[in-house]
């Protein structure tokens, strides 16, 4: 039976009933059918006599249909014959992962809990050897009824002709994608996906989701790097295996389910919904940072779960709400009657002791706006990237200043620093500075403070080590002063190189 010869009404087996056609693509049809023994819906792959990967797809099904880890798609039925090829899984409805990033980042411990729970039901799969290898937001589904559901391992890469010489490194690398995503809502591959906006690049390399999004947690971003850009942690061990990528997370909170209304007296009919995104068919790559490959036709089928009404009950139920209702009536009734008769054998009561409570003092502090920035080299060619310092000062989280890529941590010997000057216009009791080291890992910062815009005068009154991230410093005396300095002495990481990078500044001084 060829995909052009089924049409709507169709029955495969004397039990599934073709209803819907979803997609159709390359000599392979999904359909939204019916499964009319169990009465549920199911999806339906049919194909056309000569699509060339038939065996493939029907192999890569029955080997699917023996995972057991509910978060992946069921395979129901798996048939290879000259008429009536086809394979039949479920049909899963919910939210996308691509529909849930559309309009920007998720919270950035819901994203990681979302692909947590991807990445353990991969890890399953694995040790069966079925890799996925076309890991997509729309392949990652939030339910319906609440639970997370991964889309077409085995079966997708069978059907877009995918393959890879290290399935669990690339499989690891689309989790980084997934996860990415989710911080940042920004798809770091070469061909946009799902209408996500592309991943901003630095460098030559993608900027880290910390570089994109302010106030995503440290250690997601450094899971992320260590899948996806290991260039960009040097030092760290990369994550190579879906095993390795859900230990990794391991310690995310899970998603909980929301909570479910009571049900109605009459139920609503079942219903099934999908997602579909358009299609795309570029070649599988292992290496760090390739485009992740989708199937010929996004297998987005979804399925709606209805949890069932207990049957009967009603009048037993009236019987023990009105005994309840009783109970409580009289228990009300002893307590006003008991209390009644306390106030009255007490008499008036007597006044409570005041109190005056003891003041307290607060410094109140003001935000000062930096009027220049400079790239400060004092010991070098006195100038540090200062076409860049507007985006350290600037608000936005898309921008930042860094310095020029050193060879190593210390500058090469050649000098003793570098960092950024803000010039505060007039000179103010400084008393709080916070500055947001972007993604970098190591290095040390000092926070200088003084009158003038030069090295000599300027007061160290603080020191930063590990910069990554956002820093606070909160002097118990301020340090009054125009100029305020962060000067790296010793450089952070920085994708296999060493950079200083400061996202954003903000500075509080005593009113």
């Amino acid at each position: 039976m060829s995909s052009a010869a089924v049409e709507p009404g169709t029955k495969l087996a004397d039990r599934f009933r073709l209803e819907d056609r979803v997609h159709e693509s390359g000599g392979a049809t999904l359909w939204k059918a019916i499964d009319e023994v169990l009465a549920r819906p199911v999806a339906v792959h049919t194909f056309d006599p000569d699509f060339p990967r038939l065996n493939e797809v029907v192999t890569a099904a029955r080997a699917a249909s023996r995972l057991t880890d509910p978060r992946l798609t069921q395979v129901f039925d798996a048939t290879e014959d000259d008429g009536r090829s086809y394979v039949v899984s479920e049909w899963v409805s919910g939210e996308t992962f691509g529909d849930m990033v559309a309009s920007g980042s998720l919270e950035a411990e819901r994203a990681a809990a979302l692909v947590a729970e991807a990445a353990e039901a991969l890890a399953h799969s694995h040790e069966a050897d079925i890799a996925h290898l076309c890991l997509t937001p729309d392949h990652l589904v939030w339910t319906s009824g609440n639970t997370v559901k991964l889309l077409g391992v085995g079966i997708d890469a069978a059907l877009a002709e995918v393959t890879s010489d290290d399935p669990a490194r690339t499989d690891a690398e689309g989790l980084g994608r997934l996860l990415y995503a989710g911080l940042t809502g920004h798809w770091p591959g070469e061909e946009q996906e799902g209408g996500l906006p592309a991943a901003p690049v630095d460098d030559g390399h993608y900027c880290t989701p910390r570089q994109v999004t302010a106030g995503v947690p440290g250690y997601l971003d450094t899971i992320t790097c260590r899948a996806l850009l290991p260039e960009s942690r040097k030092g760290l061990t990369p994550l190579t295996t879906p095993a390795e990528f859900a230990e990794a997370l391991s310690s995310v909170p899970r998603p909980t389910p929301m909570p479910m209304p009571l049900p109605s007296t009459a139920l609503p009919p079942v219903t099934a919904s999908r997602s579909e995104a358009p299609p795309s068919t570029t070649q599988a790559s292992s290496g760090p940072g390739a485009p992740v490959t989708r199937p010929p036709y996004q297998q987005s089928y979804q399925q709606s779960y209805q949890q069932p009404r207990p049957a009967g009950g009603g009048t037993v139920n009236k019987v023990a709400m009105t005994l309840v209702v009783l109970l409580v009536m009289v228990a009300v009734g002893l307590v006003a009657w008991t209390l009644g008769r306390s106030i009255g054998a007490s008499g008036p009561p007597a006044a409570a002791p005041t109190t005056t409570p003891t003041p307290t003092t607060a410094t109140a502090t003001r935000e000062v706006k930096v009027q220049n920035a400079d790239g400060f080299d004092p010991q070098g060619d006195s100038d540090e990237r200062d076409e860049l310092t507007l985006g350290a000062i600037d608000g936005k989280p898309s921008t930042d200043w860094h310095s020029e890529s050193y060879d190593s941590a210390d500058f090469g010997n050649l000098k003793k620093g570098v960092g950024l000057l803000l010039d505060l216009g007039e000179s103010v009791p400084v008393k709080q500075v916070t500055v947001d080291f972007g993604a970098g890992s190591g290095g040390t910062a000092e926070l200088r403070v003084g009158p003038s815009a030069d090295l000599a005068s300027l007061e160290t009154v603080h020191r930063f080590t590990d910069l990554g991230g956002r820093k606070t410093f909160s002097a118990d005396s301020p340090h009054k002063g125009r100029y305020v300095c962060v000067w790296f002495t010793r450089m952070p990481t920085f994708q296999g190189k060493y950079r200083g990078t400061i996202m954003d500044v903000k500075i509080l001084a005593t009113k």
